[in-house]
């Protein structure tokens, strides 16, 4: 492994130590969230980001390995290994390189150089590869032969190409030098298929398209994909193939006689008919994957905004799912988020039974103690929050527009059916948007990451990876926020840290079987939860009101005797310590370090016991949209409005202006400097001033800028 972790080290800029300490945890089964909270001495404090690509590239290592085991099993199997293949495999760095060096091995299909050998025209094919052949024709008549299918002296010196042509394309430095050449300088290149303009007019821009291929952004690089998978466009991702000739003639060719003619012959039909498709085609992939892991990263970073959104915490909320012809469903919640009464209002057309709704709304109000109203921003979001606040409360209640998306996904999923078996798919929908106001993370990891809206292309790149990092991110969040253990749902349960979902089935049912924990330790008792996955999750698990006071804490139960220690050194008890603002400068650190715990994880506990159980979110904050402002039809150039940034892409960023529509901040309107990543200036629900630069109704598009406006 050390060659591996010495080049993992070197490409993310960390010590080979590190890595290989990474790896053998992460070998060991722990969980990159463990490791980066709990493993800091170890791994030298490793962030979960680096462990994450840590993770990635020892499983591309991996792969690599587990192809080279393959390749060689085949070499012997057909007798071809040797002490020479044995070494340039095994010193080789990539998968491309491992499969040049078998091209020449590999068990070949019936193609046209086998064609070729089969009618005994090698030996002319290595006549006119050395050029020591003066008069070709003459020597291609002696391969003439009925019996083998060779008509002419034409027809051989044919075949003998075919052979040279496929030697060519299996040189190993051949396709290494038009491998560079590929990812250098090639182009990728774009047209609209024949009689398709009309069709594919979404994709007119790439109608006569040409760019640099590795230098074409993610958003562009998938853009054209689905437009040539769903048939309106044409590429072609090539460099250039002249130049690729004469590069390779200049090098094959040492002489000027009519065996260099047909030599260069058979090198313009192996660039032409085997190298260039087969190197377009990795081109293409190897484009696909960086597009798909920008995209994926993209996907993450949003994702991850969103469920670390600021919590309102525990309120009692009246949450409206909005809807014109079948009405508003309006749901009552308690504090925790339990369902207390559901209703429907119909104060839109085309029943507008405004009056009704309002005095239902207000009884609602009172008789729930209701402490703020939730508003889905989906179809009549808009009109609800206008009649919301046009009612007159008897005390303050906040009105918050909620981002929907996602909610009817949960509404229908079996999730959903459990919870709520007796109520339909309104219910559940209105429920899950005043939930999401109550904790966004809670409710969020109920609902398919894909289905949240804010990703890029997420329907086009690799779906396999696209779910591991939506997952890695849900866990991520999930264990940086910590999770009461006698309150979560059994899907947080399940992306904590060493769990998964059959271990946190079986805590639900312990809890509902024995009532609420009282200690960490009790999770032992829970069938399936063993030590190592007690080990992995105690530490992101709060137990409030619990037998002992560190279980509501992210002191990790194996630092239990630490914290003790240091209770009775300064003479006090456990409890005195917590939210001691004194205590790090009070005790001397040199006294509780020992083998089992370094300074870096006595300084976390002192952090920890400082501020015990704190939420690394934000403060909640409610927002208001400009209230003159209730379609597209108000909205014209020059206006400066307030808006709240929704999704954040490789090209711009999309901002709810509290109206139906998204409104588009492209990344060359975000700043009056190059903006090259968006996501460098924005942050997912981040309150802007921006100004309306285009209006079209008719496609019902909006473009903005934050350029020269004043933010507040």
């Amino acid at each position: 492994m050390n060659s591996s972790a010495k080049q993992i080290a070197a490409n993310l800029n960390v010590a080979e130590w590190q890595v290989n300490n990474a790896i053998d945890l992460i070998k060991e089964g722990a969980t990159i969230p463990f490791i980066a909270r709990y493993r800091k001495e170890f791994t030298g404090e490793l962030t979960d980001i680096q462990l994450i690509e840590i993770q990635k590239q020892w499983d591309r290592i991996l792969v690599l390995d587990e192809r080279k085991k393959a390749v060689l099993k085949s070499l012997e199997e057909h007798g071809f290994i040797n002490d020479d293949l044995r070494n340039k495999i095994g010193l080789a760095q990539t998968i491309a390189e491992v499969e040049d060096i078998y091209l020449p091995f590999k068990p070949k299909r019936k193609t046209r150089a086998v064609i070729a050998l089969d009618k005994g025209l090698e030996p002319l094919a290595k006549m006119i590869m050395s050029e020591n052949v003066n008069n070709v024709d003459e020597a291609a008549q002696r391969f003439i032969s009925e019996k083998l299918g060779v008509s002419d002296s034409d027809d051989a010196l044919a075949g003998a190409r075919d052979i040279i042509a496929e030697w060519i394309s299996e040189y190993q430095w051949v396709r290494q030098k038009l491998r560079l050449q590929f990812e250098k300088y090639s182009s990728i290149s774009s047209k609209c298929v024949k009689g398709k303009e009309e069709d594919g007019a979404n994709y007119s821009s790439w109608f006569d398209w040409s760019e640099i291929s590795g230098k074409a952004p993610s958003h562009r690089i998938l853009a054209m994909f689905r437009g040539e998978k769903e048939g309106f466009l044409k590429l072609k991702i090539e460099p250039d193939k002249d130049n690729a000739i004469e590069q390779l003639s200049s090098r094959l060719i040492k002489n000027s006689n009519p065996a260099s003619e047909q030599k260069k012959l058979a090198i313009i039909d192996s660039v032409k008919r085997l190298i260039f498709p087969s190197l377009e085609t990795e081109m293409r992939t190897l484009l696909k994957e960086k597009a798909d892991e920008a995209s994926i990263e993209v996907f993450g970073d949003n994702l991850s905004q969103l469920l670390l959104a600021p919590p309102m915490g525990q309120k009692r909320v009246l949450a409206i799912d909005p809807g014109f012809r079948t009405g508003c469903k309006v749901v009552c919640l308690d504090k925790n988020g339990k369902l207390l009464h559901n209703d429907t209002i119909y104060p839109h057309p085309p029943q507008r039974e405004s009056t009704m709704a309002i005095k239902k709304i207000n009884n609602l109000v009172d008789s729930h103690n209701i402490e703020a109203i939730a508003i889905g921003n989906g179809t009549a979001g808009r009109e609800t929050e206008m009649l919301i606040e046009r009612i007159k409360f008897n005390r303050d209640i906040i009105a918050v527009s909620v981002n929907e998306d996602g909610a009817s996904v949960y509404s229908a999923s079996a999730v959903a059916r459990e919870e709520f078996p007796e109520y339909d798919v309104t219910v559940r929908g209105a429920v899950s948007i005043g939930r999401r106001l109550l904790d966004p993370l809670a409710e969020l990891v109920k609902i398919d990451p894909k289905s949240i809206g804010v990703g890029q292309y997420q329907h086009d790149v690799n779906q396999k990876l696209l779910k591991q990092s939506l997952q890695s991110t849900v866990e991520l969040c999930v264990n940086k926020v910590g999770v009461d253990l006698n309150t979560a749902s059994k899907e947080l349960l399940t992306y904590v840290s060493g769990l998964g979902p059959k271990i946190a089935s079986q805590i639900i049912e312990y809890r509902n079987n024995n009532g609420d924990f009282k200690t960490r330790e009790e999770l032992l008792n829970v069938p399936g939860l063993g030590k190592k996955a007690y080990q992995q999750a105690a530490g992101f698990l709060r137990i409030k009101n619990g037998d002992n006071i560190l279980d509501s804490t992210a002191v990790h139960p194996e630092h239990y005797d630490v914290v003790k220690n240091i209770a009775k050194k300064r003479r006090l008890k456990l409890e005195e310590l917590i939210g001691d603002k004194q205590l790090r400068s009070s005790i001397n650190f040199d006294e509780f370090v020992n083998d089992n715990i370094g300074i870096i994880s006595l300084k976390d506990i002192l952090d920890e016991l400082e501020k015990p159980g704190r939420d690394p979110r934000k403060k909640f904050v409610t927002f208001k949209f400009d209230s003159h402002i209730k379609s597209i039809g108000d909205i014209s150039n020059g206006m400066v409005l307030h808006g709240t940034v929704t999704n954040i892409t490789a090209f711009g960023a999309f901002v709810n202006l509290g109206i139906h529509e998204s409104a588009l901040l492209h990344k060359s309107q975000i700043a009056n400097e190059y903006v090259s990543n968006p996501a460098d200036y924005l942050r997912i629900n981040q309150q802007v001033m921006v100004k309306v630069i285009e209006v079209d109704i008719e496609r019902k598009r909006i473009g903005l800028s934050m350029k020269d406006v004043k933010q507040d």
